[in-house]
């Protein structure tokens, strides 16, 4: 059997060191489902393993991307199942992390194939959004698929404000007179893996004071000059996250530092209730409190494997 022990759980609270723990105990490699780290650009804003974090042990899918490229789940899915499966062929076991829902599932479960749309519903659509913007497309979804509208916003609040996504959203419901979320896991890809999926979680108020104390450390660390150094390309889809986007206001003058300093604080806050709410649909995954010894999580991974 094959087993890929899946690290999930909200911002900040200790996924790469329980990755690298159990990593160096199964001697084997770490797989990232974190769709922030995958930007070479992106260092300090998304929390990237250091150098010595990366130096414990092998990591995948750490910033081996530009923002600049137009890299999609369905991308993520099939390079990530291509490596997951080359590290299978040496090892029984893969150590898979990371805080990005849609694409721990596009792993586990599989990305959803969609019909062919008209090319006269997506000109339809293209001409409408240059004309009334993002909120036009907002409204669409909203209103022709509630339920995954309310899927993003928990999830992936920046995808809302992805032109090409939500289009790409809208025309889907008005071709084929569906809701988009009823293509998705109508079947799900068998996989040769077993998934064994751990939570991290804390007491709300010490997982806020985790995150606080985090943004205070990247400030320190220099996430004012990074962000200044990717403020000419602030449209780019993978910098409306946050982190970036608060600091682009305070460079157009819009809101103090320390204004947006706080609102990075909050909206992280914010981010982490999400990716909770989101993880928590999944009943098969067992939940751990973040200071839980890690040979303890083994002990449990032991139960399951043998």
């Amino acid at each position: 059997m094959k087993y890929l022990i899946t690290i999930i759980g909200p911002t900040a609270i200790g996924k790469t060191a329980l990755s690298i723990q159990l990593a160096n105990y199964y001697k084997c490699d770490i797989v990232s489902c974190d769709s922030r780290q995958f930007f070479k650009e992106m260092t300090i804003g998304t929390a990237v393993p250091n150098q010595k974090e990366l130096a414990a042990a092998k990591h995948h899918f750490i910033q081996n991307k530009s923002i600049t490229e137009n890299y999609t789940v369905g991308d993520y899915e099939k390079e990530a199942i291509s490596t997951i499966e080359k590290l299978f062929q040496f090892n029984d076991y893969v150590v898979f992390v990371g805080g990005s829902g849609l694409y721990v599932n596009a792993v586990l479960k599989g990305f959803d194939e969609f019909p062919e749309i008209d090319a006269m519903v997506r000109k339809d659509v293209t001409v409408k959004y240059e004309k009334l913007g993002i909120t036009y497309l907002q409204d669409q979804l909203k209103s022709l698929d509630p339920q995954y509208f309310e899927t993003v916003s928990i999830e992936n609040p920046q995808t809302l404000l992805n032109p090409q996504r939500m289009m790409r959203f809208v025309e889907v419901c008005i071709g084929t007179q569906k809701p988009y979320s009823s293509f998705l896991k109508q079947k799900e890809k068998s996989r040769y893996f077993t998934p064994i999926l751990i939570g991290l979680e804390a007491d709300r108020a010490v997982l806020y004071n985790r995150i606080n104390q985090r943004v205070d450390i990247m400030m320190d660390e220099g996430l004012l000059k990074e962000a200044k150094s990717l403020y000419s390309k602030r449209e780019l889809n993978a910098l409306q996250t946050v982190g970036y986007r608060e600091l682009f206001q305070f460079f157009d003058q819009e809101i103090s530092l320390d204004f947006a300093i706080e609102e990075i604080k909050k909206n992280t806050r914010r981010f982490a209730k999400r990716q909770l709410t989101w993880f928590k649909r999944d009943e098969s995954t067992k939940w751990f409190d973040f200071e839980t010894p890690t040979p303890t999580i083994i002990d449990y991974i032991t139960g399951k494997t043998e």
